[in-house]
């Protein structure tokens, strides 16, 4: 390994930075400070290596998942399986499509091993892992577009029923093949978050429509996982009617998603207009803003 992967705390002091090439998780936990500082020592251990042992199995993790088969190692790289296999007898993903969850939720479950904690997050850019203790609650800044200063919804988080957060769409750091500008899913664990958002934000689409630009993943980069895949570069005006559809589509794949048991929410966005589906709760007080961790927890896609 040449490289040597960045540890330390941020200036305020209270949270922890940990970045390894592509990998980069801020890490903030809640507690005493010797629960706190026993939770950080072990976010860094887990963390040194973490993306070496990826790496030797990158070819497999690029290949399609097999719906009842894990041929995978390592530790990460069987959740990332464990959390697209639901998806993968009807639909085209890969174990790519979980691995920023995945990451983050071997991170936090690294921290809860070794410390007893009131609250702890690991945010790997906008996929989130979460621990709340009972009658802990968490809040979130949600934004109808993740590459631009977009409408900015403050979602709640209650304790016991969610783990996992993560958005996925075409302004997101990854590819898309549909049209949604951002699809936040909350489950019980941020893989499975992570791998349900890219596939709700698929069927967010409308396909065949002229003002949809699409091209071959490969042609953007060489290595994607999505091969010649389509996967939507820009869209252009839609109707009301349009983006209603394409809203439609999205939401029937949550709903299902939901009534499997592999989310609890969804909030879906396309051009202004949202829909939601399950356990989704927003603060509608006008004079709440995002404070505390809150501040540094916004979902990007």
């Amino acid at each position: 390994m040449s490289r040597l992967p960045q540890i330390a705390l941020l200036p305020d002091g209270k949270r922890l930075h940990l970045q390894d090439g592509p990998i980069d998780l801020i890490v903030e936990a809640d507690g005493s400070e010797d629960e706190m500082r026993a939770a950080y020592r072990a976010a860094a251990r887990r963390f040194l290596g973490l993306l070496d042992e990826l790496c030797e199995e990158l070819a497999l993790l690029r290949q399609a998942a097999e719906p009842r088969i894990c041929r995978l190692r390592g530790a990460v790289a069987r959740r990332m399986h464990a959390a697209v296999a639901p998806f993968a007898a009807k639909e085209f993903i890969t174990p790519m499509a979980a691995v920023a969850g995945s990451v983050a939720e071997e991170i936090l479950g690294a921290m809860q091993g070794a410390a007893e904690l009131d609250r702890a997050y690991v945010n790997n850019g906008g996929d989130i892992a979460l621990h709340l203790a009972p009658g802990v609650q968490f809040s979130v800044g949600v934004m109808d577009r993740p590459d631009r200063h977009g409408v900015l919804r403050t979602m709640v988080i209650p304790a016991d029923t969610v783990g996992g957060i993560a958005t996925s769409g075409r302004h997101g750091r990854s590819f898309s093949l549909g049209i949604a500008d951002a699809v936040t899913v909350l489950a019980k664990t941020a893989s499975q978050a992570d791998a349900a958002a890219t596939i709700i934000a698929n069927a967010v689409d409308l396909p065949g429509h002229p003002t949809v630009a699409r091209c071959p993943a490969n042609e953007l980069q060489v290595e994607s996982d999505l091969g010649t895949r389509l996967v939507t570069r820009a869209v252009g005006a839609l109707s009301d009617a349009e983006v209603a559809d394409a809203l439609a589509a999205g939401a029937d794949c949550a709903q299902g998603a939901l009534a499997a048991g592999l989310i609890e929410g969804a909030a879906l966005c396309l051009k202004g207009s949202m829909t939601t589906v399950g356990l989704v709760r927003f603060d509608t007080s006008p004079s709440r803003g995002l404070h505390g961790s809150a501040r540094e927890s916004l979902i990007q896609a």
